[in-house]
């Protein structure tokens, strides 16, 4: 039997009165669908001395949490930068446990941390794991006995672009030529979610890989490399997010890659809650059936001042489509546009 299953990237409820308000327009959608997961990037938890405008964390009140619910969104992951310090954790996961949306990616220690999401209908289990490679560097990483998120480590180097590799660099015989910037996944991180992936593959008929990572619009060379290694190991699906962009897509063993969801529902943001911008995100779609990945797409989503999740028309968003089939490119993806949806040709 087919199923569907929804995706969506960030979502941040602060500041949201009525709960029943930011996923009005898109509820139906995830009605017609069999599972759906999203990225929260907020806690539910205010500070003993309220907000500070000077270290704003995204912090919504537990009421705003009954959007999750609402919206039916079955299940979370709060692996990412904004879930940070052990009351705001402790606090968000008891929140979302009272509501019954389970959750992945953050915890009391690093096994709860560690621990996926298995979501089952009609006889089939979907699995959901979601590590962050963004996340703060001290009081952050779950470990053994402390409340922090599950991670994968990444690496940075700068090189000086001694040989001519890329067109786009300059000859190294003049001053205030720019490094090459690398990026690498730690070796042990890797292998300890690689190794999760595969243990959750053997209890699953599919596993999704959610992973907040990324800079800007750019996709760094360790976001490739975790992708295809968590597919290896089994995953069906891999999503990003992070950035708060609509990044590029990839077709790596005929699975699909999202690299960055972009925003879902982020109606304020830092310093007191200020409004963001009308940024562009990707609800994606993927359709399964017989243990295989067989459909994949997208919409193209965006906010408005109501502080409502819009799914977009294409006709909208001709020049946003051509923008990530051209950056979808390099990954070997083709897009087409079908009705409202970009799909995705998985072969």
């Amino acid at each position: 039997m087919s199923q569907t299953l929804m995706l969506t990237g960030d979502i941040n409820l602060m500041n949201v009165a009525d709960p029943a308000v930011p996923f009005k327009l898109v509820a139906p959608l995830f009605a017609k669908s069999d599972f759906v997961f999203s990225n929260l990037e907020c806690c539910f938890y205010i500070p003993p001395g309220g907000h500070s405008l000077e270290n704003e964390g995204f912090f919504a009140e537990a009421a705003a949490a009954e959007a999750l619910k609402i919206a039916g969104i079955q299940a979370v992951g709060i692996a990412n930068n904004v879930n940070y310090g052990e009351a705001a954790i402790t606090a968000s996961t008891k929140r979302l446990d009272e509501i019954g949306v389970p959750h992945t990616g953050a915890g009391a220690n690093r096994e709860a941390a560690r621990a996926p999401v298995i979501l089952e209908k009609n006889g089939v289990k979907i699995g959901f794991l979601q590590r962050t490679s963004v996340y703060w560097p001290t009081n952050h990483e779950a470990t053994a006995r402390s409340a922090g998120v599950a991670v994968i480590k990444g690496h940075t180097a700068y090189q000086l672009p001694l040989h001519k590799t890329r067109v786009d660099i300059p000859p190294c015989n003049r001053p205030g030529l720019p490094p090459v910037i690398l990026t690498w996944a730690d070796k042990d991180s890797l292998k300890a979610f690689t190794d999760d992936v595969a243990a959750l593959k053997a209890k699953c008929d599919y596993v999704v890989a959610s992973c907040h990572w990324g800079l800007h619009q750019d996709v760094l060379d360790y976001m490739p490399q975790i992708a295809h290694a968590a597919i290896d190991a089994g995953a069906d699906v891999v999503i990003g997010h992070g950035p708060h962009y609509s990044l590029p897509v990839e077709v790596y063993k005929g699975r699909p890659i999202y690299y960055g969801l972009g925003s879902f529902s982020f109606h304020t943001g830092h310093f007191g809650g200020v409004a963001v911008g009308d940024w562009v995100g990707q609800m994606a779609r993927v359709t399964l059936d017989d243990g295989k990945v067989t459909g994949a797409s997208f919409q193209f989503v965006r906010h408005n001042a109501k502080n409502e999740t819009v799914p977009c028309k294409i006709a909208d968003e001709k020049d946003t489509l051509t923008d990530i089939q051209k950056r979808s490119e390099p990954f070997g993806a083709k897009l087409m546009a079908q009705g409202d949806e970009v799909v995705i040709a998985l072969k």
